[in-house]
Protein backbone atom coordinates (compact mmCIF):
# COMPACT_ATOMS: atom_id res chain seq x y z
CA UNK A 1 0.00 0.00 0.00
CA UNK A 2 3.23 2.36 -0.55
CA UNK A 3 2.72 5.18 -2.87
CA UNK A 4 5.14 5.92 -5.48
CA UNK A 5 8.03 8.03 -5.16
CA UNK A 6 7.75 11.37 -6.95
CA UNK A 7 10.06 12.70 -9.80
CA UNK A 8 11.78 16.47 -9.64
CA UNK A 9 9.51 19.14 -9.80
CA UNK A 10 5.82 17.35 -9.53
CA UNK A 11 3.76 18.16 -7.00
CA UNK A 12 1.88 15.42 -6.13
CA UNK A 13 -0.41 15.17 -3.25
CA UNK A 14 -0.04 11.71 -0.74
CA UNK A 15 -3.27 12.03 -0.02
CA UNK A 16 -4.78 11.76 -3.25
CA UNK A 17 -2.05 9.57 -4.21
CA UNK A 18 -3.15 7.31 -1.90
CA UNK A 19 -6.57 7.02 -2.71
CA UNK A 20 -5.86 6.08 -6.57
CA UNK A 21 -3.91 3.40 -5.21
CA UNK A 22 -6.81 2.56 -3.01
CA UNK A 23 -8.99 2.06 -5.86
CA UNK A 24 -9.22 -1.54 -6.02
CA UNK A 25 -9.52 -2.14 -1.96
CA UNK A 26 -12.17 0.60 -2.15
CA UNK A 27 -14.24 -1.30 -5.15
CA UNK A 28 -13.84 -4.47 -3.26
CA UNK A 29 -15.13 -2.66 -0.09
CA UNK A 30 -18.45 -1.54 -2.38
CA UNK A 31 -18.88 -5.45 -3.95
CA UNK A 32 -18.33 -6.40 -0.08
CA UNK A 33 -21.75 -3.95 0.78
CA UNK A 34 -23.60 -5.16 -2.05
CA UNK A 35 -23.62 -8.22 -1.13
CA UNK A 36 -23.72 -7.53 2.80
CA UNK A 37 -27.28 -5.46 1.80
CA UNK A 38 -28.48 -8.06 0.06
CA UNK A 39 -27.59 -10.32 2.51
CA UNK A 40 -29.57 -8.20 4.86
CA UNK A 41 -32.60 -9.08 2.78
CA UNK A 42 -32.61 -12.21 4.93
CA UNK A 43 -34.72 -11.68 7.63
CA UNK A 44 -38.11 -9.63 5.90
CA UNK A 45 -37.92 -12.58 3.77
CA UNK A 46 -37.54 -15.39 6.25
CA UNK A 47 -40.22 -13.70 8.17
CA UNK A 48 -42.26 -13.04 5.03
CA UNK A 49 -42.02 -16.93 4.11
CA UNK A 50 -42.70 -18.10 8.09
CA UNK A 51 -46.19 -15.79 7.84
CA UNK A 52 -47.32 -16.73 4.76
CA UNK A 53 -45.87 -20.64 4.05
CA UNK A 54 -45.17 -22.14 7.26
CA UNK A 55 -47.90 -21.00 9.82
CA UNK A 56 -50.90 -21.40 6.77
CA UNK A 57 -49.73 -24.94 6.31
CA UNK A 58 -48.32 -26.42 9.36
CA UNK A 59 -44.82 -27.71 7.91
CA UNK A 60 -42.26 -28.10 9.85
CA UNK A 61 -39.66 -29.42 7.77
CA UNK A 62 -40.20 -25.96 5.73
CA UNK A 63 -39.53 -24.31 8.46
CA UNK A 64 -36.57 -26.29 9.47
CA UNK A 65 -35.09 -25.84 5.83
CA UNK A 66 -36.09 -22.05 5.91
CA UNK A 67 -34.31 -22.15 9.29
CA UNK A 68 -31.10 -23.55 7.46
CA UNK A 69 -30.80 -21.21 4.92
CA UNK A 70 -31.39 -17.82 7.04
CA UNK A 71 -28.93 -19.14 9.52
CA UNK A 72 -26.03 -20.02 6.72
CA UNK A 73 -27.34 -16.53 5.34
CA UNK A 74 -27.05 -14.52 8.58
CA UNK A 75 -22.99 -16.68 8.68
CA UNK A 76 -22.04 -15.19 5.60
CA UNK A 77 -23.38 -11.38 6.30
CA UNK A 78 -21.75 -11.39 9.66
CA UNK A 79 -18.13 -13.00 8.01
CA UNK A 80 -18.50 -10.30 5.50
CA UNK A 81 -19.08 -7.26 7.75
CA UNK A 82 -16.45 -8.66 9.91
CA UNK A 83 -14.20 -8.22 6.59
CA UNK A 84 -15.21 -5.05 5.74
CA UNK A 85 -15.05 -3.73 9.18
CA UNK A 86 -11.26 -5.07 9.48
CA UNK A 87 -10.55 -4.03 5.89
CA UNK A 88 -11.49 -0.11 6.67
CA UNK A 89 -9.27 -0.29 10.12
CA UNK A 90 -6.52 -1.22 7.55
CA UNK A 91 -7.04 1.40 5.40
CA UNK A 92 -7.02 3.74 8.30
CA UNK A 93 -3.66 2.27 9.22
CA UNK A 94 -2.20 2.61 5.05
CA UNK A 95 -3.46 6.59 5.80
CA UNK A 96 -0.42 6.63 8.73
CA UNK A 97 1.47 4.17 7.37
CA UNK A 98 2.16 6.31 4.14
CA UNK A 99 0.92 9.48 4.91
CA UNK A 100 2.74 10.17 8.51
CA UNK A 101 6.11 10.33 6.83
CA UNK A 102 4.85 13.45 4.97
CA UNK A 103 3.18 14.29 8.24
CA UNK A 104 6.29 13.74 10.20
CA UNK A 105 8.83 15.49 7.43
CA UNK A 106 6.03 18.73 7.73
CA UNK A 107 6.87 19.08 11.85
CA UNK A 108 10.53 20.57 10.75
CA UNK A 109 9.94 22.39 7.11
CA UNK A 110 7.03 23.50 7.70
CA UNK A 111 8.69 25.95 10.18
CA UNK A 112 11.07 26.79 8.05
CA UNK A 113 8.32 27.46 5.23
CA UNK A 114 5.37 29.41 6.91
CA UNK A 115 4.37 30.43 10.16
CA UNK A 116 2.54 27.42 11.86
CA UNK A 117 0.08 28.53 14.57
CA UNK A 118 0.12 26.45 18.27
CA UNK A 119 2.18 23.76 18.97
CA UNK A 120 2.41 22.89 14.91
CA UNK A 121 1.18 19.11 16.16
CA UNK A 122 -1.91 19.50 14.36
CA UNK A 123 -0.99 17.50 11.24
CA UNK A 124 -0.04 14.31 13.82
CA UNK A 125 -3.95 15.05 15.30
CA UNK A 126 -5.51 15.64 11.75
CA UNK A 127 -3.91 12.04 11.10
CA UNK A 128 -5.10 10.42 13.98
CA UNK A 129 -8.50 11.79 13.67
CA UNK A 130 -8.63 9.76 10.40
CA UNK A 131 -7.23 7.03 11.09
CA UNK A 132 -9.47 6.48 14.10
CA UNK A 133 -12.84 7.45 11.44
CA UNK A 134 -11.87 5.08 9.45
CA UNK A 135 -11.22 2.42 11.37
CA UNK A 136 -14.72 3.09 13.46
CA UNK A 137 -18.34 2.05 12.24
CA UNK A 138 -19.00 5.38 10.70
CA UNK A 139 -17.30 4.80 6.89
CA UNK A 140 -19.73 1.44 7.26
CA UNK A 141 -22.66 3.87 7.25
CA UNK A 142 -21.56 5.70 4.47
CA UNK A 143 -21.63 2.74 2.52
CA UNK A 144 -24.67 1.48 2.93
CA UNK A 145 -26.44 4.77 2.65
CA UNK A 146 -26.79 4.47 -0.96
CA UNK A 147 -29.27 1.02 -0.61
CA UNK A 148 -31.94 3.26 0.94
CA UNK A 149 -34.15 3.67 -2.01
CA UNK A 150 -33.31 -0.04 -3.07
CA UNK A 151 -35.26 -0.86 0.14
CA UNK A 152 -37.71 1.67 -0.13
CA UNK A 153 -38.71 0.38 -3.41
CA UNK A 154 -39.12 -3.08 -1.76
CA UNK A 155 -41.46 -1.65 -0.05
CA UNK A 156 -43.37 -0.31 -2.41
CA UNK A 157 -43.49 -4.01 -4.15
CA UNK A 158 -45.22 -5.23 -1.54
CA UNK A 159 -47.78 -2.64 -1.23
CA UNK A 160 -47.70 1.21 -2.67
CA UNK A 161 -48.85 2.45 0.73
CA UNK A 162 -46.18 0.77 2.60
CA UNK A 163 -43.78 2.17 0.32
CA UNK A 164 -45.35 6.11 0.55
CA UNK A 165 -44.97 5.62 4.14
CA UNK A 166 -40.83 4.17 4.02
CA UNK A 167 -40.50 7.45 1.77
CA UNK A 168 -41.81 9.71 4.28
CA UNK A 169 -39.92 8.35 7.37
CA UNK A 170 -36.62 8.23 5.54
CA UNK A 171 -37.34 11.94 4.30
CA UNK A 172 -37.27 12.88 7.88
CA UNK A 173 -34.37 10.69 8.52
CA UNK A 174 -32.46 12.08 6.01
CA UNK A 175 -33.43 15.67 7.01
CA UNK A 176 -31.87 14.93 10.38
CA UNK A 177 -28.74 14.09 8.76
CA UNK A 178 -28.51 17.44 7.06
CA UNK A 179 -29.30 19.00 10.21
CA UNK A 180 -26.40 17.20 11.75
CA UNK A 181 -24.53 18.75 9.19
CA UNK A 182 -25.96 22.11 9.65
CA UNK A 183 -25.51 22.49 13.02
CA UNK A 184 -22.85 19.95 14.12
CA UNK A 185 -19.80 21.63 11.80
CA UNK A 186 -19.00 25.05 12.65
CA UNK A 187 -19.88 23.83 16.77
CA UNK A 188 -17.26 20.91 16.00
CA UNK A 189 -14.37 23.39 14.11
CA UNK A 190 -15.10 25.72 17.56
CA UNK A 191 -14.35 22.66 19.54
CA UNK A 192 -11.13 21.66 17.77
CA UNK A 193 -9.82 25.16 17.62
CA UNK A 194 -10.03 25.53 21.26
CA UNK A 195 -9.18 22.53 21.88
CA UNK A 196 -5.48 23.21 20.37
CA UNK A 197 -5.94 26.68 21.91
CA UNK A 198 -6.05 24.45 25.35
CA UNK A 199 -3.33 22.31 24.42
CA UNK A 200 -0.98 24.67 23.47
CA UNK A 201 -1.18 26.57 26.81
CA UNK A 202 -0.68 23.45 28.69
CA UNK A 203 2.19 22.82 26.57
CA UNK A 204 3.68 26.44 27.34
CA UNK A 205 2.96 26.24 31.05
CA UNK A 206 5.34 22.70 31.36
CA UNK A 207 7.76 24.00 28.92
CA UNK A 208 8.31 26.87 31.24
CA UNK A 209 8.01 25.29 34.42
CA UNK A 210 10.58 26.96 35.98
CA UNK A 211 9.50 30.22 35.81
CA UNK A 212 5.77 29.02 36.92
CA UNK A 213 7.42 27.87 39.94
CA UNK A 214 9.78 30.20 40.96
CA UNK A 215 7.60 33.67 40.57
CA UNK A 216 4.75 31.69 41.35
CA UNK A 217 2.96 32.68 37.95
CA UNK A 218 0.78 29.32 38.63
CA UNK A 219 -2.30 31.05 40.17
CA UNK A 220 -2.41 34.06 37.46
CA UNK A 221 -2.12 31.48 34.68
CA UNK A 222 -4.50 29.12 36.36
CA UNK A 223 -7.29 32.23 35.59
CA UNK A 224 -6.10 32.15 31.76
CA UNK A 225 -6.16 28.03 31.72
CA UNK A 226 -10.07 28.30 33.13
CA UNK A 227 -10.96 31.03 30.78
CA UNK A 228 -9.08 28.86 27.80
CA UNK A 229 -10.68 25.45 28.87
CA UNK A 230 -14.35 26.93 29.35
CA UNK A 231 -14.27 28.10 25.89
CA UNK A 232 -13.33 24.12 24.79
CA UNK A 233 -15.25 22.85 27.19
CA UNK A 234 -18.80 25.21 25.71
CA UNK A 235 -18.00 24.58 22.26
CA UNK A 236 -17.57 20.65 22.97
CA UNK A 237 -20.32 20.38 24.95
CA UNK A 238 -22.27 22.42 22.45
CA UNK A 239 -21.36 19.98 19.29
CA UNK A 240 -22.01 17.20 21.75
CA UNK A 241 -25.56 18.55 22.46
CA UNK A 242 -26.27 18.56 18.90
CA UNK A 243 -24.94 15.70 17.33
CA UNK A 244 -26.12 13.55 21.13
CA UNK A 245 -29.47 15.03 20.75
CA UNK A 246 -30.03 14.80 16.45
CA UNK A 247 -28.78 10.64 17.28
CA UNK A 248 -31.41 10.07 19.92
CA UNK A 249 -33.96 12.12 17.58
CA UNK A 250 -33.23 9.88 14.53
CA UNK A 251 -33.13 6.57 16.68
CA UNK A 252 -36.80 7.47 18.30
CA UNK A 253 -38.02 8.37 14.34
CA UNK A 254 -36.88 5.00 13.27
CA UNK A 255 -37.99 3.02 16.18
CA UNK A 256 -41.32 5.32 15.55
CA UNK A 257 -41.46 4.61 11.94
CA UNK A 258 -40.65 0.82 12.10
CA UNK A 259 -44.02 0.68 14.42
CA UNK A 260 -45.91 2.57 12.04
CA UNK A 261 -45.14 0.67 9.09
CA UNK A 262 -46.32 -2.30 11.46
CA UNK A 263 -49.38 -0.11 11.92
CA UNK A 264 -50.31 0.24 8.33
CA UNK A 265 -49.36 -3.30 7.40
CA UNK A 266 -52.05 -3.95 9.79
CA UNK A 267 -54.41 -2.02 8.47
CA UNK A 268 -53.68 -3.69 5.03
CA UNK A 269 -54.24 -6.76 6.39
CA UNK A 270 -57.77 -5.88 7.92
CA UNK A 271 -58.36 -4.73 4.78
CA UNK A 272 -56.98 -7.78 3.24
CA UNK A 273 -54.94 -5.73 0.92
CA UNK A 274 -51.90 -7.94 1.95
CA UNK A 275 -50.86 -10.46 4.06
CA UNK A 276 -49.10 -10.70 7.74
CA UNK A 277 -45.80 -12.11 6.01
CA UNK A 278 -46.10 -8.65 4.45
CA UNK A 279 -46.58 -6.50 7.51
CA UNK A 280 -43.77 -8.20 9.41
CA UNK A 281 -41.21 -8.15 6.72
CA UNK A 282 -41.93 -4.74 5.68
CA UNK A 283 -41.87 -3.70 9.31
CA UNK A 284 -38.45 -5.60 8.99
CA UNK A 285 -37.48 -4.00 5.57
CA UNK A 286 -37.49 -0.52 7.29
CA UNK A 287 -35.67 -0.91 10.19
CA UNK A 288 -32.53 -2.65 8.41
CA UNK A 289 -32.98 -0.27 5.64
CA UNK A 290 -32.86 3.23 7.41
CA UNK A 291 -30.48 1.89 10.45
CA UNK A 292 -27.41 3.29 8.28
CA UNK A 293 -29.32 7.34 8.68
CA UNK A 294 -28.76 6.46 12.59
CA UNK A 295 -24.92 5.05 12.68
CA UNK A 296 -24.58 8.07 10.46
CA UNK A 297 -26.01 10.93 12.29
CA UNK A 298 -24.56 9.23 15.35
CA UNK A 299 -21.07 9.52 13.82
CA UNK A 300 -21.43 12.38 12.02
CA UNK A 301 -19.44 14.76 14.27
CA UNK A 302 -16.59 12.40 13.44
CA UNK A 303 -17.03 12.42 10.08
CA UNK A 304 -17.09 16.35 10.54
CA UNK A 305 -13.77 16.28 11.93
CA UNK A 306 -12.24 13.49 9.81
CA UNK A 307 -13.48 15.96 6.70
CA UNK A 308 -11.99 19.19 8.46
CA UNK A 309 -8.70 16.96 8.85
CA UNK A 310 -8.59 15.83 5.46
CA UNK A 311 -8.94 19.37 4.05
CA UNK A 312 -6.16 20.81 6.43
CA UNK A 313 -3.73 17.79 5.17
CA UNK A 314 -4.90 17.99 1.62
CA UNK A 315 -3.52 21.89 2.08
CA UNK A 316 -0.33 20.97 3.96
CA UNK A 317 0.90 18.32 1.42
CA UNK A 318 0.84 20.85 -1.60
CA UNK A 319 2.52 23.10 0.64
CA UNK A 320 5.02 20.51 1.69
CA UNK A 321 8.36 21.09 -0.46
CA UNK A 322 8.56 18.17 -3.06
CA UNK A 323 11.41 15.20 -2.58
CA UNK A 324 12.59 15.15 -6.39
CA UNK A 325 15.21 12.65 -7.27
CA UNK A 326 18.31 14.66 -7.88
CA UNK A 327 21.52 13.95 -9.09
CA UNK A 328 23.83 13.07 -6.38
CA UNK A 329 26.44 15.77 -6.52
CA UNK A 330 29.96 15.29 -5.17
CA UNK A 331 30.61 16.30 -1.71
CA UNK A 332 31.58 19.76 -1.46
CA UNK A 333 35.41 20.89 -0.85
CA UNK A 334 36.06 24.07 -2.30
CA UNK A 335 33.96 27.11 -1.27
CA UNK A 336 30.89 28.61 0.22
CA UNK A 337 29.00 31.76 -1.72
CA UNK A 338 26.35 33.96 -0.76
CA UNK A 339 25.29 35.70 -3.53
CA UNK A 340 23.10 38.82 -3.09
CA UNK A 341 20.89 36.95 -0.62
CA UNK A 342 17.74 38.60 0.37
CA UNK A 343 15.91 36.78 3.11
CA UNK A 344 12.02 37.35 4.66
CA UNK A 345 11.80 35.24 7.71
CA UNK A 346 8.16 32.72 7.75
CA UNK A 347 5.16 34.77 8.56
CA UNK A 348 7.14 37.82 8.20
CA UNK A 349 6.69 40.52 5.65
CA UNK A 350 9.83 42.41 6.15
CA UNK A 351 13.36 41.14 4.41
CA UNK A 352 15.91 40.54 7.81
CA UNK A 353 18.82 40.51 5.03
CA UNK A 354 19.35 42.35 2.38
CA UNK A 355 21.90 41.85 -1.00
CA UNK A 356 24.59 39.55 1.34
CA UNK A 357 27.20 38.43 -0.39
CA UNK A 358 30.04 36.21 0.92
CA UNK A 359 32.57 33.93 -0.37
CA UNK A 360 34.60 31.77 1.74
CA UNK A 361 37.69 29.35 0.84
CA UNK A 362 38.00 26.29 2.13
CA UNK A 363 40.56 25.83 5.44
CA UNK A 364 38.60 29.18 6.52
CA UNK A 365 36.45 30.27 9.44
CA UNK A 366 34.71 33.59 9.95
CA UNK A 367 32.85 35.49 12.76
CA UNK A 368 30.11 37.20 11.97
CA UNK A 369 29.39 40.09 14.63
CA UNK A 370 27.07 43.01 14.98
CA UNK A 371 23.88 44.23 16.85
CA UNK A 372 20.65 42.48 18.60
CA UNK A 373 18.55 41.92 15.60
CA UNK A 374 20.48 42.72 13.07
CA UNK A 375 20.55 39.54 11.01
CA UNK A 376 22.97 36.84 12.48
CA UNK A 377 20.89 33.64 13.47
CA UNK A 378 18.77 34.35 10.07
CA UNK A 379 21.60 34.22 8.34
CA UNK A 380 22.88 31.23 10.36
CA UNK A 381 19.46 29.39 9.12
CA UNK A 382 19.85 30.71 5.52
CA UNK A 383 23.30 29.03 5.31
CA UNK A 384 22.27 25.43 6.12
CA UNK A 385 19.32 25.31 4.06
CA UNK A 386 16.39 26.28 7.00
CA UNK A 387 15.08 29.35 5.26
CA UNK A 388 14.91 29.62 2.07
CA UNK A 389 16.10 33.11 0.33
CA UNK A 390 13.67 35.42 -0.92
CA UNK A 391 16.07 36.35 -3.59
CA UNK A 392 19.60 35.51 -4.36
CA UNK A 393 21.49 32.45 -3.71
CA UNK A 394 23.92 29.84 -1.71
CA UNK A 395 25.82 27.77 -3.10
CA UNK A 396 28.67 24.96 -2.08
CA UNK A 397 31.09 24.70 -4.97
CA UNK A 398 28.93 26.67 -7.27
CA UNK A 399 26.28 24.49 -6.70
CA UNK A 400 23.25 26.17 -5.35
CA UNK A 401 21.24 24.91 -2.26
CA UNK A 402 18.13 23.19 -3.67
CA UNK A 403 20.07 21.12 -5.75
CA UNK A 404 21.59 18.94 -3.56
CA UNK A 405 19.12 16.53 -1.62
CA UNK A 406 18.06 17.29 1.59
CA UNK A 407 19.76 14.65 3.61
CA UNK A 408 22.62 14.73 1.18
CA UNK A 409 23.52 17.62 2.32
CA UNK A 410 22.56 17.31 5.94
CA UNK A 411 25.88 14.64 5.76
CA UNK A 412 27.91 17.98 4.58
CA UNK A 413 26.70 20.61 7.03
CA UNK A 414 26.81 20.47 10.95
CA UNK A 415 24.78 23.25 12.73
CA UNK A 416 24.42 23.92 16.53
CA UNK A 417 21.29 26.73 16.80
CA UNK A 418 21.21 28.97 19.54
CA UNK A 419 18.61 27.18 22.12
CA UNK A 420 20.01 23.96 21.49
CA UNK A 421 17.62 20.92 22.60
CA UNK A 422 18.58 17.24 22.38
CA UNK A 423 15.91 14.45 21.69
CA UNK A 424 14.60 12.13 24.46
CA UNK A 425 17.56 8.69 23.82
CA UNK A 426 21.04 8.43 24.89
CA UNK A 427 24.04 10.84 24.47
CA UNK A 428 25.74 8.51 21.60
CA UNK A 429 22.25 8.84 19.40
CA UNK A 430 22.12 12.52 20.04
CA UNK A 431 25.56 12.86 18.90
CA UNK A 432 25.16 10.29 15.50
CA UNK A 433 22.28 12.08 14.80
CA UNK A 434 20.25 8.99 15.28
CA UNK A 435 21.74 7.28 12.46
CA UNK A 436 21.14 3.45 11.87
CA UNK A 437 23.62 0.98 12.47
CA UNK A 438 27.33 1.24 14.05
CA UNK A 439 28.36 4.49 14.42
CA UNK A 440 30.21 4.19 17.46
CA UNK A 441 33.71 5.28 16.08
CA UNK A 442 32.28 8.57 14.59
CA UNK A 443 30.36 9.41 17.89
CA UNK A 444 34.32 9.06 19.44
CA UNK A 445 35.68 10.97 16.84
CA UNK A 446 32.73 13.77 16.94
CA UNK A 447 33.04 13.91 20.91
CA UNK A 448 37.27 14.13 20.62
CA UNK A 449 36.82 16.97 18.64
CA UNK A 450 34.05 18.78 20.85
CA UNK A 451 36.12 18.01 23.66
CA UNK A 452 33.92 16.34 25.41
CA UNK A 453 35.21 12.61 25.86
CA UNK A 454 36.58 12.97 28.96
CA UNK A 455 32.95 14.54 30.41
CA UNK A 456 31.21 11.72 28.89
CA UNK A 457 32.61 9.41 30.55
CA UNK A 458 32.32 10.57 33.56
CA UNK A 459 28.63 10.21 33.29
CA UNK A 460 26.88 7.26 34.61
CA UNK A 461 26.56 5.00 31.93
CA UNK A 462 28.68 6.68 29.55
CA UNK A 463 27.64 7.48 26.01
CA UNK A 464 24.51 5.30 26.41
CA UNK A 465 23.04 7.55 29.20
CA UNK A 466 19.80 8.82 28.57
CA UNK A 467 19.41 12.97 28.25
CA UNK A 468 15.90 13.06 29.48
CA UNK A 469 13.26 15.43 27.58
CA UNK A 470 14.76 17.94 25.61
CA UNK A 471 18.31 16.99 27.84
CA UNK A 472 16.27 17.69 30.96
CA UNK A 473 18.76 15.95 33.14
CA UNK A 474 22.21 17.88 31.42
CA UNK A 475 22.95 21.53 31.91
CA UNK A 476 23.00 23.89 29.75
CA UNK A 477 26.60 24.41 29.14
CA UNK A 478 26.41 20.09 28.59
CA UNK A 479 23.32 20.41 26.21
CA UNK A 480 25.61 23.12 24.24
CA UNK A 481 28.88 21.05 24.17
CA UNK A 482 27.16 17.84 23.14
CA UNK A 483 24.97 20.22 20.36
CA UNK A 484 28.83 21.00 19.07
CA UNK A 485 29.61 16.98 18.92
CA UNK A 486 26.73 16.94 16.74
CA UNK A 487 27.00 19.48 14.49
CA UNK A 488 30.79 17.73 13.67
CA UNK A 489 29.75 14.46 13.45
CA UNK A 490 30.76 13.04 10.81
CA UNK A 491 33.24 15.59 9.47
CA UNK A 492 31.29 18.05 7.70
CA UNK A 493 32.72 20.31 5.36
CA UNK A 494 30.58 23.16 6.25
CA UNK A 495 30.04 23.98 10.05
CA UNK A 496 27.65 27.03 11.24
CA UNK A 497 28.07 27.67 14.70
CA UNK A 498 25.05 30.14 16.30
CA UNK A 499 26.31 31.78 19.63
CA UNK A 500 28.41 28.41 20.06
CA UNK A 501 29.85 29.41 24.09
CA UNK A 502 27.47 31.28 25.12
CA UNK A 503 26.57 28.51 28.21
CA UNK A 504 30.48 27.94 28.60
CA UNK A 505 32.93 27.89 30.75
CA UNK A 506 36.78 28.57 30.41
CA UNK A 507 37.26 25.24 29.27
CA UNK A 508 34.39 25.30 27.06
CA UNK A 509 35.85 28.28 25.41
CA UNK A 510 38.97 26.65 24.80
CA UNK A 511 37.31 23.29 23.48
CA UNK A 512 35.66 25.56 20.96
CA UNK A 513 38.71 27.34 20.04
CA UNK A 514 40.38 23.87 19.12
CA UNK A 515 37.20 22.79 17.29
CA UNK A 516 36.98 25.48 15.44
CA UNK A 517 40.84 25.44 14.31
CA UNK A 518 40.34 21.30 13.56
CA UNK A 519 37.73 22.27 11.08
CA UNK A 520 39.96 24.85 9.20
CA UNK A 521 42.59 22.18 9.44
CA UNK A 522 40.71 19.30 7.84
CA UNK A 523 40.07 22.02 4.88
CA UNK A 524 36.63 22.85 6.10
CA UNK A 525 35.00 25.75 6.49
CA UNK A 526 32.89 26.89 9.69
CA UNK A 527 30.95 30.59 10.39
CA UNK A 528 30.52 31.18 13.94
CA UNK A 529 28.06 33.44 15.18
CA UNK A 530 29.49 35.45 18.11
CA UNK A 531 28.57 37.64 20.55
CA UNK A 532 31.51 36.60 23.40
CA UNK A 533 35.19 38.13 21.89
CA UNK A 534 36.39 34.38 23.06
CA UNK A 535 34.12 32.59 20.36
CA UNK A 536 36.40 34.85 17.92
CA UNK A 537 39.53 33.11 19.17
CA UNK A 538 40.49 30.56 16.07
CA UNK A 539 38.32 32.54 13.12
CA UNK A 540 40.92 34.11 10.13
CA UNK A 541 37.79 36.33 9.34
CA UNK A 542 35.31 38.73 10.54
CA UNK A 543 32.34 40.23 9.02
CA UNK A 544 29.93 42.99 10.74
CA UNK A 545 26.59 43.15 9.86
CA UNK A 546 24.18 45.31 11.14
CA UNK A 547 20.00 46.55 9.67
CA UNK A 548 20.77 43.38 7.81
CA UNK A 549 23.76 44.39 5.53
CA UNK A 550 27.12 43.33 5.95
CA UNK A 551 28.58 46.65 6.86
CA UNK A 552 32.37 45.39 6.71
CA UNK A 553 34.65 42.13 5.91
CA UNK A 554 37.73 40.96 6.02
CA UNK A 555 40.49 39.78 8.35
CA UNK A 556 39.74 39.31 11.93
CA UNK A 557 42.48 41.86 13.30
CA UNK A 558 41.64 44.18 10.65
CA UNK A 559 37.92 44.51 11.53
CA UNK A 560 38.15 44.20 15.09
CA UNK A 561 40.46 47.09 14.95
CA UNK A 562 37.97 49.27 12.61
CA UNK A 563 35.21 48.35 15.21
CA UNK A 564 37.29 49.75 18.47
CA UNK A 565 37.99 52.77 16.85
CA UNK A 566 35.57 53.95 14.32
CA UNK A 567 31.92 54.13 12.74
CA UNK A 568 31.57 51.61 10.76
CA UNK A 569 29.72 52.40 7.00
CA UNK A 570 26.05 53.15 7.06
CA UNK A 571 25.30 51.37 10.67
CA UNK A 572 25.42 54.81 12.35
CA UNK A 573 26.73 53.19 15.09
CA UNK A 574 30.14 54.01 17.18
CA UNK A 575 31.02 50.66 18.58
CA UNK A 576 33.31 52.15 21.68
CA UNK A 577 33.56 48.28 22.94
CA UNK A 578 33.91 44.87 21.14
CA UNK A 579 31.73 43.60 24.16
CA UNK A 580 29.08 45.70 24.00
CA UNK A 581 28.34 44.71 20.30
CA UNK A 582 29.59 41.10 20.20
Amino acid sequence: MKTGSTTSGAVINPLRELIYALGGTLAALGLASVIINVLALTGPFFMLQVYDRVLPSGSVPTLVGLMVIAVSLYFFQGVLEIIRTMILARIGLGVDDNVGPHVFRALSLLSARTSIPGDGLQPVRDLEQIRSFLGGLGPTALFDLPWIPFYIGLCFVFHPTIGFTALCGAALLLAVTLAAEVFSRKHTQTAARHGAARLNFAESVRRNWEAVEAMGLGKHLLTKWKSTSQAYLQSHTAASDVTGSLSVLSKGLRMLLQSGVLAVGALLVIRQEASAGIMIASSILVSRGLAPVELAVAHWRGFVMARSSYSRLAKLMEVLPQEGELVRLPKPSKRLTVENLTLVPPGSSGAVLRNVALEIEAGSAIGVIGPSASGKSTLARALVGLWQPATGCIRLDGAALDQWDRYELARNVGYLPQDVELFEGTIAENISRFEEGDASEKVIAAARSAGIFEMVIGFPGGFGRQVGNRGAVLSAGQRQRIGLARALYGNPFLVVLDEPNSNLDADGDAALSQAISAVRARKGIAVVIAHRPSALAAVDQVALLAGGRIQAIGQKDEILGRVLRQDVGSAGLRLMKLEDRL
